[in-house]
């Protein structure tokens, strides 16, 4: 287990680098739904940070603390997200990606996004999201979708358990279903 954890934790950051690369990991913010350059966990005068739940925001002020420690920082891409901005992440993808089909495999509706509802948030740069993978069992903090490695949700019992196997993408989490 000692040797295997290194070895995971290069392989996650070197799969998020890809996405890096790819262009994948990048998030359009349209006016109005505006974040600041480089908000933290901290910043409770931006939206997207003050309306995460109350308990998720915890488990992540927690982790962002130690991994500190750690030289590492962490950066809200998105977090709570309005239900309008929503909607427009979705029809954005249903253009990028030819189908509602093909898109529900990145963004979620309205009704249905963990985003919307305060309970997801994505996390950068590389090195925070793979210090996340690496140790945020220990805080509830779990990746839930494997093509979303900057996606985390609260799952309180992971600190116990560890994290739940994690979805292929969004079509296979049965939430989405709803």
């Amino acid at each position: 287990m000692v040797v295997s954890a290194p070895l995971i934790g290069v392989f996650v950051y070197q799969s998020l680098a890809s996405l890096s690369s790819s262009g994948a990991w990048s998030i359009h913010i349209p006016h109005g739904d505006h974040l600041p350059d480089r908000v933290t966990v901290f910043d409770d005068d931006v939206p997207s940070v003050a309306n995460l739940d109350p308990d998720l925001l915890g488990a992540l002020r927690r982790a962002a603390r130690d991994a500190a420690n750690d030289g590492v920082e962490f950066v809200v891409n998105s977090g709570w997200r309005s239900p309008d901005y929503q909607k427009q992440l979705l029809r954005e993808a249903v253009s990028k990606y030819g189908s509602e089909a093909e898109a529900a495999r990145w963004v979620a509706t309205p009704g249905t996004s963990a985003h919307v509802s305060g309970e997801a948030v994505d996390i950068g740069p590389i090195e925070a999201a793979a210090w996340l993978s690496a140790h945020g069992a220990e805080y509830g903090l779990c990746q839930i979708y494997s093509n979303e490695p900057w996606h985390y949700e609260l799952r309180p019992e992971a600190a116990d358990y560890g994290c739940p196997p994690r979805y292929a993408d969004p079509t296979q989490d049965p939430r989405m279903q709803q």
